[in-house]
């Protein structure tokens, strides 16, 4: 028995070196063991060193004065550029007549025809309110020019989604160049996109279409290229074997076999641009995201969730109707469809003709409902009543204010505190620890960057503020996940409320937080939390059910009570969606936060904000590559290998 005991730490320590994350652990700590004393000597303060800085504001102004003195001269402003915001600001233009000379009636009555032959008739009545509740709340005009920019910015992003899905979907080597640039492009905060925009085409209409479009085409190009490869390889086969061409093939096979996916695209497509066109308000697009922009910069809460509403209201109908059109892909036909779309058409058109006798094209003053006043009203009543001095729980303001004093000034304060080196020690260890050695590169050279840019504190104010809701959310949104997963009632009561919260643009959360807790660095947190909570939820949700039967019935059948059903089984078999909810919500909770800089959130992303507002077009780029930076690594920490994944499975 001796000679037994004496042996087992012998065997346990060489099987215990065998684990890949022990491994990378010790050479870690190794590295630190040689690195971190020699760091200490040369650099002991937090800040990043002047040395390691790189001033690029000079040359950033002097190429933004460049480009703005040779806008009208230069021939690749005149014959390129030029053209390119000449044929977007026509075709928007075009869009908002047509919608203009076919009325309120028109428009509201083509819509409700195409949501009826598309889905039925509830959905039918639904978007007629909808887009009704639009005019009545004085957004007529505005939710007109919204629409017409995302008109052309949708199929702008369609086509150029389609023809990447093309090119990645067909070859393999196109795939593999693509693929990093798409899931980059996916992690990155909408607002990284503007800046560029803004630098080339100056603001207005085309900087905002372009700068949608840009936002909007990643996801119709991934699930295009997932469309393609993932057709029947028997189907093409069998049409191969009949003599037909490549092209032949794709058109009578592998895009017809890829329809799901394509309009999956679709709908993803068009709900982005429609996040991205709200957000776009800052930079010239106008229309409701300018009207949301304008209140909230008053502080006019009314203002803006009469802007708000129907933000929501045509993010919903937009999302209904194209997942209608999905579902019922493969269906036998209608009798008499044909017909039925023709008599649709027919009779859009004779709704906007009788508009237009009548001289009703416009919305009417009289039917327009003064909704911002009796909610400016009760936000002075909760600013009086809720906002503090609540017996016991205190009010919104005081939640606001401890939040900040006892959690995101202490953990912004700890941030910068830490030595510089000492956080891309961390950065290195979480990537390479979840990831590769190549992810722990891509995560340590992206955070290094935000150094040499020169943008080191506010950059870790943004990540204490990340981090800080990042907490919240995975707390509420596994609680949340685990309740609806064990309760088929609680998921029940729980899908249309996350149904809506997932199709609102991110622009729409900061309206409630601003009225509860008025304007900083907590409510932009509240926001982000609040923007995020759905997607961890139903990962969450979806990991857990989706569990194999069988261990939970094995489980069971040995006596496990519920709790360690969960503990013991259903939380280590859903570990990779677990991992996969925690980075979405890092995702997620970055890009409000950084939308957070227009109510006080301040950081980065009030940098982009300032320099827009100023036309400090240098400070708003440093801003907004630290912006990219700061995404890439939160993503690549939070993100494990699909070879780790399946590990853990």
């Amino acid at each position: 028995m001796a000679t037994v005991t004496a042996a087992a730490p012998r065997t346990a320590l060489p099987g215990l070196l065998k684990r890949p994350g022990v491994r990378k652990l010790l050479l870690l700590a190794l590295a630190a063991a040689i690195l971190v004393p020699l760091a200490n000597a040369r650099w002991a303060s937090g800040t990043w060193p002047d040395a390691l800085t790189v001033d690029v504001s000079e040359p950033l102004t002097k190429a933004s004065d460049w480009i703005v003195d040779n806008r009208d001269s230069h021939p690749l402003f005149l014959y390129f550029f030029g053209h390119i915001s000449n044929a977007v600001v026509i075709s928007v233009r075009a869009v908002y007549l047509v919608l203009l000379a076919a009325g309120w009636a028109g428009v509201t009555a083509a819509a409700s025809l195409i949501a009826w032959r598309v889905a039925g008739w509830r959905l039918a009545a639904g978007t007629g309110v909808a887009f009704l509740a639009c005019g009545l709340l004085g957004m007529w005009v505005p939710t007109m020019q919204t629409l017409a920019l995302m008109v052309v910015a949708v199929l702008a992003s369609a086509v150029v989604g389609m023809l990447l899905g093309l090119a990645a979907g067909l070859s393999e080597r196109m795939d593999r160049m693509l693929r990093p640039v798409l899931d980059t492009m996916q992690v990155l905060p909408a607002y990284a996109y503007l800046l560029p925009v803004v630098l080339v085409f100056g603001l207005g209409v085309p900087a905002a279409v372009l700068a949608t479009v840009v936002y909007a085409a990643p996801p119709m190009a991934r699930l295009t290229a997932l469309g393609l490869r993932g057709a029947d390889k028997e189907v093409l086969e069998a049409v191969q074997s009949l003599g037909t061409t490549a092209r032949q093939r794709l058109l009578t096979a592998r895009i017809p076999l890829a329809r799901g996916e394509l309009l999956l695209g679709l709908n993803q497509t068009i709900m982005m641009a429609l996040s991205m066109a709200v957000i776009a308000s800052v930079i010239g697009a106008g229309g409701l995201g300018d009207r949301v922009y304008q209140a909230l910069a008053s502080v006019d809460v009314g203002a803006a969730l009469a802007a708000g509403i129907p933000i929501v209201l045509l993010a919903v109908v937009l999302d209904r109707v194209t997942g209608a059109a999905g579902e019922r892909l493969g269906e036998e036909p209608r009798p008499g469809g044909r017909a039925l779309w023709l008599y649709a058409l027919g009779g859009a058109v004779a709704v906007a003709v009788a508009g237009r006798l009548a001289g009703r094209l416009d919305w009417p003053d009289a039917w327009t409902l003064n909704f911002a006043e009796p909610v400016n009203r009760a936000v002075d009543w909760m600013t009086d009543h809720l906002y503090s001095g609540v017996p016991v729980i205190g009010g919104t303001a005081d939640w606001a204010a401890h939040f900040t004093t006892w959690i995101l000034d202490p953990l912004r304060d700890g941030l910068q505190w830490l030595p510089w080196w000492s956080v891309l020690l961390i950065v290195a260890t979480l990537a390479w620890l979840i990831g590769t050695w190549r992810t722990a590169l891509t995560a340590v050279l992206a955070m290094a960057a935000i150094g040499v840019l020169g943008v080191w504190g506010p950059s870790l104010d943004t990540l204490s503020q990340v981090l800080a809701a990042v907490a919240v959310t995975l707390v509420l949104g596994f609680a949340t996940g685990v309740a609806a997963a064990r309760s088929d009632r609680v998921e029940r009561m729980l899908r249309p409320v996350l149904d809506v919260f997932q199709t609102m643009p991110q622009f729409v959360y900061l309206i409630p937080v601003v009225a509860l807790f008025g304007v900083g660095r907590a409510p932009a947190a509240a926001a982000a939390v609040v923007y995020a909570l759905p997607a961890v939820v139903r990962i969450t949700t979806q990991g857990l059910r989706q569990v194999d039967p069988a261990a939970l019935e094995s489980a069971r059948s040995l006596g496990a009570t519920p709790l360690q059903q969960l503990r013991q089984v259903q939380l280590p078999l859903a570990r990779p969606a677990l991992l996969l909810a925690v980075n979405q919500g890092v995702v997620l909770v970055l890009a409000v936060v950084i939308i957070g800089g227009l109510v006080g959130g301040g950081a980065l992303g009030y940098e982009v904000v300032a320099g827009l507002a100023r036309g400090e077009l240098a400070t708003g780029l440093v801003a907004g590559a630290a912006i990219v930076c700061l995404g890439l690594m939160l993503d690549r920490v939070t993100q494990p290998t699909e070879r780790r994944a399946k590990k853990g499975a």
